[in-house]
């Protein structure tokens, strides 16, 4: 049985994880953590879903260190926030707990405390800024279309709900990190996060744009623009429902219980295309 602590529980990515782990006969929700100051803390993380099948006490995150030495858990996910995310990582790949983590938003040095706390450990984790298999397709095309078309004008629009709290999206940044990759160019040169009013130049040969919206209730819209004389390829990928990603969670569990080496970090590239 695999026994997942969710950290984020009565988030919307939280409460789908958790409505979909409950129907599943081998995985089973044991712990769900919110933080300290969250007014569902005490209370049970079914109702508040409305879920029959999981009677689960909602906990705040500076009770976790009880929480792991109470229940026998070896996997947590996370959908949080960057810096709470890594305190997580970190906590739980000292007590053993493999990590599945879709929040984004991290830096380069979290990101090294996240790998550096898995390698020592010897768990593994999944940590991807988006996991649906829709996406990762995306990544793998646009890594293609960018070696082809390395001297066309890329530009990148995202759109997310007007709750988003980061920008540029996780998916958009990596998305625009391959593509800088294949076409050869340095990203943290060429990288171009909007612009604003008034005159700035005319766009540079490298640059890759990357823009974001926020407005409304938006899943997750990703669009990659290669445009060239007198032409332009468009590639687009629009999450309908946050149960596409939820989906991409299932299978990362599956995959850190039965295929993923320990001490490592993995993408969802390992998880969906990787034997």
């Amino acid at each position: 049985m695999k026994k997942i602590v969710v950290f984020g529980a009565c988030g919307k990515m939280g409460q789908r994880i958790i409505k979909t782990i409950s129907e599943k006969e081998e995985i089973e929700t044991v712990s769900a953590i919110e933080a300290p100051d969250s007014p569902k803390i005490g209370k049970n993380v079914g109702d508040i879903i409305g879920i029959e099948n999981v009677d689960v006490e909602v906990r705040g995150a500076d009770e976790i260190e009880k929480e792991f030495s109470e229940k026998d858990l070896n996997m947590m996910i996370d959908f949080t926030i960057a810096d709470a995310a890594v305190e997580n990582v970190k906590k739980s790949a000292k007590e053993g707990v493999s990590a599945i983590v879709g929040t984004t938003g991290f830096s380069d040095e979290q990101e090294k405390e996240m790998e550096k706390a898995i390698e020592q450990a010897g768990t593994s984790a999944v940590i991807a800024p988006n996991m649906s298999l829709g996406v990762n397709t995306f990544f793998k095309i646009v890594e293609k279309v960018a070696k082809i078309l390395e001297d066309y004008d890329m530009e990148l629009i995202e759109s997310h709900h007007n709750q988003k709290v980061d920008a540029p999206s996780g998916t958009a940044m990596t998305a625009a990190e391959i593509a800088a990759e294949a076409s050869d160019k340095d990203f943290e040169k060429v990288a171009k996060f909007g612009r604003d009013k008034g005159e700035h130049g005319e766009r540079t040969d490298d640059e890759i744009g990357i823009h974001s919206v926020r407005a409304g209730n938006i899943a997750g819209d990703h669009k990659f623009l290669f445009a060239g004389p007198n032409e332009r390829l468009e590639l687009t990928h629009k999450a309908q429902s946050r149960q596409a990603f939820v989906q991409g969670v299932i299978e990362a569990i599956d995959f850190l219980a039965d295929r993923a080496e320990a001490g490592k970090v993995f993408d969802m590239q390992d998880v969906l295309f990787k034997e």
